[in-house]
Protein backbone atom coordinates (compact mmCIF):
# COMPACT_ATOMS: atom_id res chain seq x y z
CA UNK A 1 0.00 0.00 0.00
CA UNK A 2 1.40 4.00 -0.79
CA UNK A 3 0.61 5.80 2.12
CA UNK A 4 -1.47 8.96 0.78
CA UNK A 5 -1.46 11.90 3.36
CA UNK A 6 0.30 11.79 6.80
CA UNK A 7 0.14 14.37 9.62
CA UNK A 8 -0.81 13.71 13.29
CA UNK A 9 -3.16 12.96 15.76
CA UNK A 10 -3.84 15.65 17.94
CA UNK A 11 -5.19 14.00 21.33
CA UNK A 12 -5.25 16.63 24.24
CA UNK A 13 -1.68 17.25 24.48
CA UNK A 14 -0.25 14.16 22.95
CA UNK A 15 0.28 14.57 19.07
CA UNK A 16 0.69 11.26 17.33
CA UNK A 17 2.49 10.97 13.73
CA UNK A 18 0.92 8.81 11.24
CA UNK A 19 0.72 7.61 7.49
CA UNK A 20 -3.04 7.45 6.70
CA UNK A 21 -3.84 4.52 3.94
CA UNK A 22 -6.92 3.61 1.42
CA UNK A 23 -8.58 0.98 3.38
CA UNK A 24 -10.76 -0.32 1.17
CA UNK A 25 -10.50 -0.71 -2.78
CA UNK A 26 -12.98 -1.53 -5.88
CA UNK A 27 -13.02 -4.54 -7.49
CA UNK A 28 -14.98 -3.68 -10.81
CA UNK A 29 -13.44 -4.89 -13.91
CA UNK A 30 -12.52 -1.65 -15.81
CA UNK A 31 -13.09 -1.68 -19.87
CA UNK A 32 -11.63 1.37 -22.70
CA UNK A 33 -13.45 2.60 -24.58
CA UNK A 34 -12.63 1.49 -28.34
CA UNK A 35 -13.55 1.61 -31.51
CA UNK A 36 -15.76 -1.14 -32.90
CA UNK A 37 -14.25 -1.97 -35.81
CA UNK A 38 -10.31 -1.93 -35.19
CA UNK A 39 -10.07 -2.07 -31.36
CA UNK A 40 -8.76 1.16 -31.34
CA UNK A 41 -8.56 3.35 -27.84
CA UNK A 42 -10.89 6.15 -28.28
CA UNK A 43 -8.90 9.60 -26.86
CA UNK A 44 -10.38 12.37 -25.70
CA UNK A 45 -8.49 15.72 -25.61
CA UNK A 46 -8.78 18.42 -23.64
CA UNK A 47 -9.71 21.53 -25.58
CA UNK A 48 -10.70 25.08 -24.55
CA UNK A 49 -14.18 26.12 -25.13
CA UNK A 50 -12.76 29.57 -26.57
CA UNK A 51 -9.78 29.22 -28.21
CA UNK A 52 -9.95 25.45 -29.44
CA UNK A 53 -6.27 24.79 -28.26
CA UNK A 54 -5.59 21.42 -26.39
CA UNK A 55 -4.72 22.22 -22.43
CA UNK A 56 -2.38 20.84 -20.40
CA UNK A 57 -3.07 19.46 -17.45
CA UNK A 58 -0.44 22.29 -15.75
CA UNK A 59 -2.78 25.06 -17.79
CA UNK A 60 -5.95 23.97 -15.82
CA UNK A 61 -7.37 26.03 -13.03
CA UNK A 62 -10.37 25.39 -10.99
CA UNK A 63 -13.57 28.08 -12.14
CA UNK A 64 -16.72 28.63 -10.07
CA UNK A 65 -19.40 29.84 -12.44
CA UNK A 66 -21.47 32.77 -10.59
CA UNK A 67 -24.08 32.92 -13.47
CA UNK A 68 -24.41 35.76 -16.76
CA UNK A 69 -21.23 33.49 -18.47
CA UNK A 70 -18.98 35.01 -15.44
CA UNK A 71 -16.29 32.77 -13.98
CA UNK A 72 -14.26 33.05 -10.78
CA UNK A 73 -10.99 31.62 -11.63
CA UNK A 74 -8.88 30.17 -8.86
CA UNK A 75 -5.65 28.88 -8.63
CA UNK A 76 -3.80 26.46 -6.31
CA UNK A 77 -2.32 29.69 -4.59
CA UNK A 78 -5.39 30.58 -3.70
CA UNK A 79 -6.37 27.09 -1.79
CA UNK A 80 -3.14 27.16 -0.21
CA UNK A 81 -4.18 30.14 1.77
CA UNK A 82 -7.16 28.95 2.99
CA UNK A 83 -7.45 28.80 6.87
CA UNK A 84 -7.75 25.10 7.44
CA UNK A 85 -6.70 24.34 10.63
CA UNK A 86 -6.40 20.74 10.12
CA UNK A 87 -4.81 20.55 6.85
CA UNK A 88 -1.62 18.37 8.89
CA UNK A 89 -3.48 17.02 11.69
CA UNK A 90 -6.75 15.19 12.51
CA UNK A 91 -8.05 16.63 15.68
CA UNK A 92 -9.47 14.80 18.55
CA UNK A 93 -13.09 16.75 19.12
CA UNK A 94 -15.04 14.49 21.37
CA UNK A 95 -15.64 10.76 21.97
CA UNK A 96 -19.35 9.77 21.32
CA UNK A 97 -21.00 5.96 21.63
CA UNK A 98 -20.71 4.36 18.27
CA UNK A 99 -24.68 3.75 17.97
CA UNK A 100 -24.94 7.46 17.86
CA UNK A 101 -23.53 7.87 14.78
CA UNK A 102 -25.66 6.83 11.90
CA UNK A 103 -23.96 4.54 9.51
CA UNK A 104 -25.21 7.12 6.36
CA UNK A 105 -23.07 9.25 6.91
CA UNK A 106 -20.10 6.99 6.38
CA UNK A 107 -18.15 7.75 3.37
CA UNK A 108 -14.60 7.00 2.75
CA UNK A 109 -12.45 4.14 5.19
CA UNK A 110 -8.48 4.93 5.93
CA UNK A 111 -5.94 2.89 8.02
CA UNK A 112 -3.92 4.91 9.99
CA UNK A 113 0.19 3.55 10.70
CA UNK A 114 2.23 4.83 13.37
CA UNK A 115 5.45 6.75 11.72
CA UNK A 116 8.82 6.84 13.71
CA UNK A 117 8.41 7.07 17.47
CA UNK A 118 5.08 7.22 17.39
CA UNK A 119 4.33 3.56 17.76
CA UNK A 120 3.63 4.12 21.83
CA UNK A 121 1.26 6.96 22.09
CA UNK A 122 -0.17 5.12 18.87
CA UNK A 123 -0.63 2.24 20.71
CA UNK A 124 -1.96 3.91 23.91
CA UNK A 125 -4.89 6.15 21.89
CA UNK A 126 -5.62 2.49 20.18
CA UNK A 127 -6.04 1.01 23.99
CA UNK A 128 -7.91 3.43 25.51
CA UNK A 129 -10.55 3.53 22.51
CA UNK A 130 -10.70 0.08 22.54
CA UNK A 131 -11.53 -0.18 26.11
CA UNK A 132 -13.48 3.33 26.33
CA UNK A 133 -16.00 1.68 24.09
CA UNK A 134 -16.33 4.69 22.27
CA UNK A 135 -15.18 5.95 18.44
CA UNK A 136 -13.54 9.68 18.53
CA UNK A 137 -15.20 12.37 16.63
CA UNK A 138 -12.71 14.23 14.47
CA UNK A 139 -11.88 16.85 12.35
CA UNK A 140 -9.31 16.33 8.84
CA UNK A 141 -8.24 17.85 5.81
CA UNK A 142 -7.74 15.47 2.84
CA UNK A 143 -7.53 16.60 -0.77
CA UNK A 144 -8.04 20.40 0.30
CA UNK A 145 -11.48 19.92 1.78
CA UNK A 146 -11.99 19.84 5.47
CA UNK A 147 -13.97 16.70 6.69
CA UNK A 148 -15.37 15.28 9.74
CA UNK A 149 -14.08 11.90 10.59
CA UNK A 150 -14.69 8.99 13.34
CA UNK A 151 -11.58 7.13 14.76
CA UNK A 152 -12.25 3.88 16.08
CA UNK A 153 -10.12 0.59 16.22
CA UNK A 154 -10.35 -2.47 13.64
CA UNK A 155 -7.96 -5.76 13.99
CA UNK A 156 -5.43 -3.91 15.83
CA UNK A 157 -5.85 -1.02 13.87
CA UNK A 158 -7.11 2.76 13.68
CA UNK A 159 -9.60 3.04 11.26
CA UNK A 160 -10.70 6.74 10.01
CA UNK A 161 -14.13 7.00 8.52
CA UNK A 162 -14.54 10.24 6.66
CA UNK A 163 -18.06 11.13 6.76
CA UNK A 164 -20.23 13.34 5.15
CA UNK A 165 -21.69 16.80 6.44
CA UNK A 166 -25.32 16.39 8.25
CA UNK A 167 -26.50 19.18 5.54
CA UNK A 168 -25.63 16.39 2.91
CA UNK A 169 -27.96 14.11 3.91
CA UNK A 170 -31.11 14.45 1.83
CA UNK A 171 -34.62 14.01 3.21
CA UNK A 172 -36.91 11.47 2.23
CA UNK A 173 -40.07 13.29 0.05
CA UNK A 174 -42.46 10.56 -0.46
CA UNK A 175 -46.20 10.61 -1.25
CA UNK A 176 -46.58 6.77 0.91
CA UNK A 177 -45.29 8.62 4.60
CA UNK A 178 -48.49 10.64 4.76
CA UNK A 179 -51.03 8.19 4.39
CA UNK A 180 -52.56 6.55 7.15
CA UNK A 181 -52.19 2.73 6.41
CA UNK A 182 -52.56 0.50 9.01
CA UNK A 183 -50.80 -2.83 9.67
CA UNK A 184 -53.23 -5.70 11.54
CA UNK A 185 -51.13 -7.35 14.10
CA UNK A 186 -51.51 -11.02 12.70
CA UNK A 187 -49.91 -9.78 9.58
CA UNK A 188 -47.10 -7.90 11.56
CA UNK A 189 -46.82 -10.98 13.75
CA UNK A 190 -46.43 -13.26 10.37
CA UNK A 191 -43.60 -10.86 9.42
CA UNK A 192 -41.69 -10.86 12.49
CA UNK A 193 -41.78 -15.02 12.20
CA UNK A 194 -40.08 -14.22 9.22
CA UNK A 195 -37.44 -12.27 10.32
CA UNK A 196 -36.65 -14.60 13.21
CA UNK A 197 -36.91 -17.13 10.17
CA UNK A 198 -34.26 -15.72 8.31
CA UNK A 199 -31.96 -14.43 11.12
CA UNK A 200 -28.00 -15.36 11.70
CA UNK A 201 -24.90 -13.67 12.15
CA UNK A 202 -23.42 -11.72 9.13
CA UNK A 203 -20.60 -13.25 7.67
CA UNK A 204 -19.36 -10.65 5.06
CA UNK A 205 -17.04 -13.79 3.27
CA UNK A 206 -19.84 -15.57 2.93
CA UNK A 207 -21.34 -13.35 0.06
CA UNK A 208 -19.84 -13.03 -3.64
CA UNK A 209 -19.88 -10.70 -6.06
CA UNK A 210 -21.56 -13.44 -8.60
CA UNK A 211 -21.96 -10.49 -11.59
CA UNK A 212 -18.31 -10.03 -11.76
CA UNK A 213 -17.31 -13.40 -11.08
CA UNK A 214 -19.66 -14.13 -14.29
CA UNK A 215 -18.00 -11.55 -16.10
CA UNK A 216 -14.59 -12.58 -15.67
CA UNK A 217 -15.03 -16.03 -16.90
CA UNK A 218 -16.78 -13.93 -20.50
CA UNK A 219 -13.30 -12.01 -20.67
CA UNK A 220 -11.55 -15.14 -19.84
CA UNK A 221 -13.31 -17.14 -22.54
CA UNK A 222 -12.99 -14.71 -24.98
CA UNK A 223 -9.17 -14.84 -24.52
CA UNK A 224 -8.90 -18.66 -25.01
CA UNK A 225 -11.36 -18.61 -27.91
CA UNK A 226 -13.22 -21.11 -26.28
CA UNK A 227 -17.10 -20.89 -25.74
CA UNK A 228 -19.10 -19.36 -22.91
CA UNK A 229 -20.99 -21.77 -20.61
CA UNK A 230 -23.87 -20.08 -19.61
CA UNK A 231 -24.71 -20.21 -15.69
CA UNK A 232 -28.17 -21.83 -14.53
CA UNK A 233 -30.72 -19.26 -14.44
CA UNK A 234 -31.88 -18.55 -10.56
CA UNK A 235 -35.63 -18.22 -9.65
CA UNK A 236 -37.87 -15.57 -10.90
CA UNK A 237 -38.62 -13.20 -7.94
CA UNK A 238 -42.60 -14.13 -7.67
CA UNK A 239 -44.69 -11.29 -8.50
CA UNK A 240 -46.37 -9.38 -6.21
CA UNK A 241 -48.53 -10.80 -4.05
CA UNK A 242 -52.43 -10.35 -3.84
CA UNK A 243 -52.72 -11.88 -0.23
CA UNK A 244 -50.18 -10.94 1.87
CA UNK A 245 -50.67 -13.30 4.65
CA UNK A 246 -50.84 -15.79 2.35
CA UNK A 247 -47.13 -14.66 0.98
CA UNK A 248 -45.49 -13.94 4.25
CA UNK A 249 -46.67 -17.86 5.27
CA UNK A 250 -45.07 -19.24 2.34
CA UNK A 251 -42.00 -17.13 2.50
CA UNK A 252 -41.92 -18.49 6.45
CA UNK A 253 -42.33 -22.09 4.79
CA UNK A 254 -39.50 -21.51 2.53
CA UNK A 255 -36.91 -20.03 4.64
CA UNK A 256 -37.63 -22.80 7.00
CA UNK A 257 -36.94 -25.85 4.34
CA UNK A 258 -33.50 -23.84 3.34
CA UNK A 259 -32.27 -24.34 6.82
CA UNK A 260 -33.39 -27.79 7.28
CA UNK A 261 -36.13 -27.11 9.40
CA UNK A 262 -39.53 -29.22 9.11
CA UNK A 263 -41.99 -27.02 7.61
CA UNK A 264 -44.80 -25.72 10.31
CA UNK A 265 -47.85 -27.69 8.66
CA UNK A 266 -46.36 -31.27 9.81
CA UNK A 267 -44.13 -32.07 7.02
CA UNK A 268 -45.74 -30.44 4.03
CA UNK A 269 -43.43 -29.39 1.46
CA UNK A 270 -42.87 -25.67 1.46
CA UNK A 271 -45.54 -23.78 -0.76
CA UNK A 272 -44.72 -21.17 -3.38
CA UNK A 273 -46.33 -17.87 -3.30
CA UNK A 274 -48.63 -18.68 -5.82
CA UNK A 275 -49.71 -21.58 -4.76
CA UNK A 276 -50.43 -20.85 -1.23
CA UNK A 277 -52.74 -18.05 -3.15
CA UNK A 278 -54.31 -20.90 -5.66
CA UNK A 279 -54.79 -23.55 -2.60
CA UNK A 280 -56.88 -20.98 -0.65
CA UNK A 281 -58.95 -19.77 -3.60
CA UNK A 282 -59.68 -23.72 -4.10
CA UNK A 283 -60.19 -24.58 -0.98
CA UNK A 284 -62.88 -21.73 -0.67
CA UNK A 285 -64.59 -22.62 -3.56
CA UNK A 286 -64.60 -26.23 -2.63
CA UNK A 287 -66.31 -26.46 0.77
CA UNK A 288 -69.81 -24.95 -0.03
CA UNK A 289 -69.29 -27.26 -3.62
CA UNK A 290 -70.09 -30.24 -0.79
CA UNK A 291 -72.19 -29.00 1.04
CA UNK A 292 -74.82 -28.00 -1.83
CA UNK A 293 -74.05 -31.47 -3.78
CA UNK A 294 -75.31 -32.98 0.09
CA UNK A 295 -78.26 -31.34 -0.04
CA UNK A 296 -79.48 -31.60 -3.55
CA UNK A 297 -78.71 -35.47 -3.30
CA UNK A 298 -81.21 -36.09 -0.64
CA UNK A 299 -84.56 -34.23 -3.13
CA UNK A 300 -82.96 -36.07 -6.05
CA UNK A 301 -83.05 -39.42 -4.10
CA UNK A 302 -86.74 -38.38 -3.12
CA UNK A 303 -87.81 -37.42 -6.46
CA UNK A 304 -86.72 -40.50 -7.79
CA UNK A 305 -88.21 -42.58 -5.15
CA UNK A 306 -91.75 -41.12 -6.29
CA UNK A 307 -91.20 -41.50 -10.01
CA UNK A 308 -90.37 -45.31 -9.14
CA UNK A 309 -93.74 -45.57 -6.75
CA UNK A 310 -95.51 -43.60 -9.59
CA UNK A 311 -94.56 -46.28 -12.15
CA UNK A 312 -95.23 -49.41 -9.69
CA UNK A 313 -98.63 -48.07 -8.93
CA UNK A 314 -100.81 -48.37 -12.98
CA UNK A 315 -98.43 -51.35 -13.21
CA UNK A 316 -100.17 -53.27 -10.03
CA UNK A 317 -103.64 -52.05 -11.07
CA UNK A 318 -103.49 -53.22 -14.59
CA UNK A 319 -102.93 -57.15 -13.46
CA UNK A 320 -105.43 -56.39 -11.45
CA UNK A 321 -108.24 -55.88 -13.63
CA UNK A 322 -106.81 -58.52 -15.90
CA UNK A 323 -107.22 -61.00 -13.78
CA UNK A 324 -111.23 -59.56 -12.80
CA UNK A 325 -111.74 -60.10 -16.25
Amino acid sequence: MRAIWKGAVSFGLVSIGVKVYSATEEKDIRFHQVHREDGGRIRYKRTCSVCGEEVTYDDIAKGYDIGGGEMVILTDEDFADLPLSTSHAIDVLEFVPAEQVDPILYNKAYFLEPEGTATKPYVLLRDALSDSERVAIVKVALRQREQLATLRVREGVLLLNTMLWPDEIRRPDFGFLDEDLKVRPPELAMASSLIDSMAGEFKPDAFTDDYRAALQEVIDAKVEGREVVQPEEEEAAPAAAVDLMAALKASVERARAARGEAPSGGGAEPTPISSARSAKKTAAKKAPAKKTTAKKAEPAKKTAAKKTAAKKTPAKKTAAKKKTA
